[in-house]
This record gives C-alpha cells, sequence and structure tokens, in this order.
C-alpha cells in the first residue's frame, strides 16, 4: 500500500476511535492534539532531516492506546508501541519501519524518558509537547472539565504541564513555540 494510501487509512482509524463514547478525552484530542501533533512533527521531520513517513505514522498513533482504552494511560506509551505494531503488521508495512515508529511512540512521554534514540523519536516527542503549548485551551479544558479541578489548580497542573514540555523540546522546536510558551506563561500569571 502505498503511503498516502496507509496514511488516510489510519488517520480514519485514529478519528473513528476518537468519535468514540469511550474515548475520555472526547473527540476533541482528534482536532486539538493529535492533528497538531502531526503537524509539527511533520515540520519538524523536514527542518531535522528526519524519515518523515516514520515521524507522521508515529504522530497519529502515539496516543492511540489510550484512545482505545483509557485504562492504558498510565503505560500508553508502551501499550501504543505494541497497538501500533499490530494495526501496521495488518497493512504489510515493512518491519524495519515499525520497529522505528514502536521506538518513537515508546520514547514520545517528556516524564519517563529524557533521552532519545533516534531523530525521528527526538521530532515525534517534540511535537507532542509542543501541541501542549500550542493548544493551552485544550489543556485548560482537562484540567477543569475531565478532571474536574478546582480553579487554582487547574491552573498549576496546567502550567506545570506547559513547563514540563518546555523542557522537553528539542532547540528548534523552541523556537518556532516560544511565543505562545510565553504567552501560556502570561496567561497562567506564572513569571
Amino acid at each position: 500500500m502505498e503511503y498516502k494510501k496507509l496514511k488516510e487509512s489510519l488517520e480514519e482509524l485514529v478519528k473513528s476511535y476518537c468519535q468514540k463514547e469511550c474515548n475520555f478525552f472526547g473527540y476533541e484530542i482528534w482536532t486539538h492534539h493529535i492533528v497538531i501533533v502531526q503537524h509539527f512533527a511533520v515540520m519538524l521531520a523536514k527542518k531535522l532531516d528526519a524519515n518523515i513517513e516514520v515521524v507522521e505514522i508515529a504522530s497519529l498513533l502515539h496516543d492511540f492506546a489510550s484512545i482505545k482504552d483509557q485504562n492504558m494511560y498510565p503505560d500508553h506509551h508502551i501499550h501504543g508501541a505494541r497497538e501500533a505494531e499490530i494495526i501496521l503488521k495488518q497493512y504489510n508495512y515493512p518491519t524495519d519501519k515499525i520497529n522505528m515508529i514502536k521506538q518513537c511512540i515508546v520514547e514520545h512521554r517528556g516524564s519517563v524518558l529524557s533521552q532519545h534514540s533516534s531523530i525521528e523519536s527526538e521530532c515525534l516527542a517534540s511535537a507532542d509537547a509542543m501541541s501542549h503549548i500550542d493548544q493551552l485551551t485544550s489543556l485548560l479544558h482537562l484540567a477543569y472539565v475531565k478532571r474536574n479541578m478546582g480553579v487554582v489548580e487547574g491552573a498549576d497542573w496546567t502550567w506545570k504541564k506547559i513547563e514540563r514540555s518546555w523542557a522537553k523540546l528539542c532547540p528548534e522546536a523552541q523556537i518556532i513555540i516560544k511565543n505562545k510558551y510565553l504567552l501560556a506563561k502570561d496567561l497562567l500569571d506564572h513569571n
């Protein structure tokens, strides 16, 4: 299967799971996270001369496990790698690329790992963090609506998430997203 068709199939698959009622995060995880991660991942892959195909597929599947089943969230990077392998084998996708994608997914969580084994992994981890900074309203929704936090608790949780995200960005990503980071800092009143 050619890459463009595979990408379209994967987009439809992930989008369909985002629309399911069992998805804790709601459909917005598609519109306000996955699509944004995909955008930044491809941008960084081009900028850093990474394998765009690997990075883009990993960006589409990086949170699939937690979308599919909220109980997988604590280790969604591990479950997600396994899910990606199962999905991609159904398309007879090359094993070497599946392994690269799995590594990207395993390494995308900044709270778990600060070192990356490949430039593709660095692209995905940075793109994921960039989406958190870029989509501040999505984080606020998660804090206040999905997690029922109070005003101060939610703002504090959101700021800590923004700070963790900023810290895991590669230098090229920091340059791209710096203005949004400073805006989030100002809006959340953290000096």
